[in-house]
Formats: structure tokens, sequence, C-alpha cells
């Protein structure tokens, strides 16, 4: 069923151009992505100055009725994975409870939006905890900032482990929240681990579509192929000693130029509203996956076989207005029942970040309630 609810690139130029690759094929191809830009700026090109898009954003939000413990666990892998645990403060420990694991935006880390989830779920009585997937934010695996759609899967069903060994929770009813890339790392993951008993997943981008066809299918195989072409030398430059070389993610700065969905993500990311560089990691690789490892996105097909999660419920929900709604429709249109595709109206993508006045969670809340019991 569907529904509505109310409501700097481093690399430059004449480097791009030698390789066949202009910037904005550049961002198309690095899942930041150029839908049609439309009529309406969000810039004003006098002052050079971002508009303040966050219109009651609170990603930094914490409460007063939940406590916060900082936990790290293993994958199968034997690499650890890190995370924030949020539990009700008035929980009943001697009991076992329902738990939600959530999961960050592609190139962010937990502290942005995926925290916020997790403290909002567990305001609402769930066990929640926010991972950092692999080689991001506190989490191990180097080099940083790696492409590996089969870790991130893997962090979401090495968080079941850990959440069942919880002696407060129920290992019988575990689910899952991707916002933004992590909506499809969950889906590739409840795939194969029937563990994860119900889906929910926000401003979904499919990562390996974005990365093969960009957004509204826009880049041509042989755009594809010049990209895969400049990843493959970027491979023989650090096999012979080279640092790696970082790409897309968010840009650094604004100029005229910048296009509004990069204006979007600067909002997010390089504003108070949510910026956050952890430890070790300096603010110009913040959300720039690597190079030579981006080219694993284009093997990386979450939605192939999505019907084969059902009779487990999923629940899509995305802005009417966002640059990636293409994607959740996409998913839902694959899935089996039990499913859901919920439109927020008026909402972009990065909205459903931070944006609590928007963000459905009595939605997110009722969902779950439901399904696991």
């Amino acid at each position: 069923m569907t529904k509505d609810i109310l409501s700097d690139d481093t690399q430059t130029r004449a480097e791009m151009q030698a390789t066949g690759i202009d910037r904005r094929n550049l961002l198309k191809m690095t899942g930041a992505g150029i839908a049609a830009l439309g009529s309406i700026s969000l810039f004003d090109s006098t002052t050079a100055k971002a508009q303040d898009m966050s219109n009651g954003a609170s990603n930094f939000y914490t409460s007063d009725r939940v406590t916060l413990q900082k936990v790290a666990f293993k994958t199968q892998d034997r690499t650890t994975v890190a995370g924030n645990l949020f539990v009700p403060k008035d929980l009943d420990r001697a009991a076992k409870h329902p738990a939600i694991i959530v999961g960050h935006p592609m190139g962010a880390v937990k502290e942005q939006s995926a925290n916020l989830y997790a403290t909002k779920m567990a305001e609402q009585g769930f066990v929640a905890m926010s991972i950092d997937l692999p080689f991001w934010g506190e989490s191990e695996g180097q080099p940083r900032n790696l492409v590996s759609p089969e870790a991130y899967a893997e962090a979401f069903s090495a968080g079941v482990d850990f959440l069942g060994t919880q002696a407060f929770v129920d290992r019988g009813n575990i689910g899952a929240i991707g916002v933004c890339g992590s909506g499809s790392f969950v889906i590739s993951a409840a795939k194969i681990d029937p563990r994860i008993k119900a889906v929910a997943t926000l401003s979904m981008y499919d990562m390996g579509a974005a990365f093969r066809d960009a957004l509204n299918k826009s880049q041509t195989v042989e755009q594809r192929k010049a990209f895969i072409a400049t990843a493959a030398e970027q491979r023989w430059a650090e096999a012979d000693g080279a640092d790696p070389h970082y790409i897309g993610g968010t840009t650094l700065a604004l100029t005229a130029e910048t296009d509004p969905i990069q204006r979007e993500f600067y909002d997010f990311y390089r504003t108070p509203r949510g910026e956050f560089t952890p430890v070790g990691v300096t603010r110009e690789t913040t959300t720039k996956p690597s190079l030579s490892s981006s080219t694993r996105f284009m093997n990386f097909y979450p939605f192939n076989d999505i019907e084969t999660i059902s009779p487990r419920p999923m629940l899509f929900i995305s802005g009417d207005q966002a640059h990636s709604k293409e994607f959740s429709q996409d998913a839902y249109d694959r899935a089996s029942e039990p499913k859901e595709l919920v439109w927020i109206k008026g909402a972009g993508h990065v909205d459903l970040y931070d944006r609590v006045d928007l963000i459905p969670f009595e939605k997110l809340k009722g969902f779950f309630d439901r399904h696991l019991a």
C-alpha cells in the first residue's frame, strides 16, 4: 500500500578533463547525483552563502529519558563495529524487549542521523542501537572510507548478534532502520538474515544504481566505463605506493555553480546543523569514498530478490520532493507483501535525516510495535 503523510571535490577540473570526466558527471557517478535542477535557486550568488534549509532540524538531539552506552562488537570477519546503544531509562531489564539497529547515510557516521533515530525509538520503548559502518566513523577498517557493500551488510547482521546476546533483548524480535545508503545495505542483509524481522528505510539510496546509472538513469554506459577506467588507474597508483584518492561526497565550499542537490547535502554536512568529523579524519575527506574502491558499488544489486524477504514486512518512507525517491519506489514495486510506501509531503531527501517535525516517528513506532511483538 502507499500513502501520504502531511505534514569540493578534491579532484581538479584539469584532472577530470584529462580522464574524460567532467565535474558534473563525476558527481552523478559518485552518488551525490544531479537530478533535473529545476528553476528554484537555493543560493544567493551575490553573497555566496548557503541558505538555511534546516527548518527545525535536530540532528544532535538528546533525551533525558534515554541512557546512552558506547558499545563495540565483532563481525564474522573478526573486525570491530562501533555502536551507540540507547535504552529507555525505565526499561525493565529483567524482561526481554524488541530492539532496532539503525544505519547512517552513506558517507556519514552514526552521529549523523542514526543517533537521532535510535534516540527517538528508545524514547518510544525500544532498545535501539546506531552503528558506524565498517571503514567509517569509529568502526575498524583500513583504508578509511573504503566502499564495501558486503561488509556494510554484514555489520547489520553482526549487530543482530550483539543485540541478541543482551539479557534484556528478545532475540526473536530485532528490526532495522536504514537511512539513505544504509537502506540498501539493510535490505542486502535482510535477504540472507531472517533474524532481521522488520525493515524500515528512509530517504533510501540504492547505492548500486546510483553509481551505475546516476539519478534518473542519466549516466551513459560510456560514462560508466570512463569512471571505471579512472578508478582502475588509481588502483595502479596505489599499488605503486600512492595514497587513496577521495571523490564525490559533499562539496567543501559553495560557488555560484553548485547544484541544488549538493547545496542540500552541504546544508547538513558542512554546517553546524549536522557537521561531525570523527577523530583521525579530516574535514576534507568526510563523506567522500575512495576512488579505487567505489566501483564496487557497480556490482551491488540490493533490490535483486528483495521479494524473498517476505513475509517479513518492509516500510519505505521518502519525501515526495526527494531527488532520491525513485529508489524507494523501485524497491516497493519489487518487494512482496507485506509492504508499505509512505510519501512525506513537501519533504526532500536530507529533510528526513534530522527534521523531527517531518520524520514520522509515530509511523515507525506503529510499524515496529506491530511486527516486533
